[in-house]
């Protein structure tokens, strides 16, 4: 029987990211990337209808045909860890970074992410949400289709609020798919100041509650670490969030280990992030959780360090690793995923498989989306990239320009990257 379909891709190297079980690749899973060699994608109604070698095309007649040349076809791109709706700029701080000011030092003084709160909290419901749009789209440019979005420039019941509403509103009007993530417990505000507990309180006993019921089922997220918040006032907030339906994550061990990995995999976390000081122990708390460690190379980089965290080390004791931008205006502020592939495989001993995976399947995992995005499957979303290349490992070899040559989310084609494609032949020409 001969199928209608919107688009057939045809002249493929098809990486799948599937191998047919659920949940995220860990240990020597982490490197299967289910290539098929040369093959086809069928999109139909924005999802996809087929996708396998190339004899399952001639039961299928698609309005359009996409010649790839070769390149490769694979999932868009999952980044699992940003904070993308703020105003203003650190520049400043990067200027003191680089002079020998320490990212403690400039916090302590009242600039870090304090700073960012007063900039973003001054600033328009129309100006944040232009801003987040623009940012949006640079990472639809760099391949990325769905985005993890927390807040934590608000820190504020109205604030926090409203950034969840902004991120909601963005990702309604952008094709990019938006995963709004509750950060309350950020830092400490300007007007908490010397009274953390006290705002721990505000967070428990208003900020959580209205999340929970606006938006139902989401993520909560907790800064635990020096000079955020500690192992205790962390677990009061995730205790009390998951009480409410909230799903847990949490930044922990960035510069100091307070216990919080262990905290994370005991309470059933989606995901850990950052991880640079993570201990074997808590490792493999993680693995045995099923809790996906997600790793943030651009902020290592960013605060120009060389103590990255130990992804092979993860990867080997089982943990399932995915990889995120952590985009935002002190650390990193860099929308490109291929960038954080090139420095997991030079920096983390990921190999390029392993951080494909971790980008794609895991990425999607670790937001809540493992059921729809970051593998090409039949029926799912077609949210698929052709790379300007036939061999995905130059995502992680090359750096420095966008190695994306079209993107589609939802079965439609964003611009300006929107490939040509002539229409085939019908039956009566």
């Amino acid at each position: 029987m001969v199928r209608d379909v919107d688009w057939l891709i045809e002249r493929a190297r098809v990486l799948t990211l599937h191998d047919g079980r659920p949940g995220p690749a860990a240990g020597a899973a982490q490197g299967e990337i289910g290539g098929i060699g040369e093959g086809v994608v069928a999109v139909h109604d924005g999802r996809i209808h087929a996708v396998g070698a190339v004899d399952i095309a001639r039961d299928l007649r698609p309005r359009r045909l996409l010649d790839a040349g070769g390149r490769v076809v694979m999932p868009g791109l999952v980044d699992a860890h940003t904070h993308p709706l703020w105003a203003g700029d650190r520049v400043a701080e990067f200027e003191m970074r680089v002079a020998g000011r320490t990212y403690l030092d400039i916090m302590a003084a009242g600039g870090g992410i304090a700073s960012t709160v007063r900039a973003t909290r001054a600033a328009g419901d129309a100006q944040l949400l232009d801003l987040l749009l623009e940012r949006l789209d640079r990472f639809a440019a760099h391949g990325t289709t769905t985005v993890e979005a927390k807040t934590g420039y608000g820190l504020a019941v109205d604030e926090e609020l409203r950034h969840m509403r902004l991120l909601a509103e963005g990702d309604a009007r952008h094709p990019v798919h938006v995963v709004p993530t509750f950060l309350g417990a950020h830092a400490l505000p300007d007007e908490f100041a010397g009274r953390p507990d006290e705002y721990v309180d505000l967070v428990i006993g208003a900020m959580l509650p209205s999340v929970a019921e606006r938006y139902p089922g989401g993520f909560c997220d907790v800064f635990c670490d020096q000079g955020a918040f500690t192992r205790a006032q962390t677990e009061r907030i995730l205790r009390r969030a998951r009480e409410l339906g909230l799903r847990l994550k949490v930044h922990s061990d960035e510069f100091a280990n307070l216990g919080c990995t262990a905290l994370a995999a005991a309470l059933g976390a989606a995901s850990a992030d950052h991880l640079a000081e993570t201990r074997p122990e808590e490792m493999d708390a993680l693995a045995a959780a099923g809790t996906v460690a997600v790793l943030l190379p651009g902020t290592t980089f960013g605060l120009g360090s060389n103590h990255y965290a130990k992804g092979r080390e993860f990867v080997g004791r089982g943990v399932p690793v995915a990889l995120g931008t952590d985009y935002n205006p002190g650390t990193c502020p860099c929308e490109s995923l291929a960038f954080m592939m090139a420095l997991a495989t030079r920096y983390m001993g990921l190999s390029p498989a392993e951080a494909l995976v971790a980008v794609t399947r895991n990425a999607a995992c670790a937001v809540g989306r493992g059921d729809r995005a970051g593998r090409l499957v039949e029926g799912w979303p077609a949210d698929l990239l052709i790379l300007e290349t036939d061999d995905y490992r130059d995502l992680a070899y090359r750096f420095g320009a966008s190695p994306v040559h079209a993107v589609m989310i939802g079965g439609r084609w964003l611009q300006p990257t929107a490939p040509a494609g002539p229409p085939p032949p019908t039956s009566s020409q």
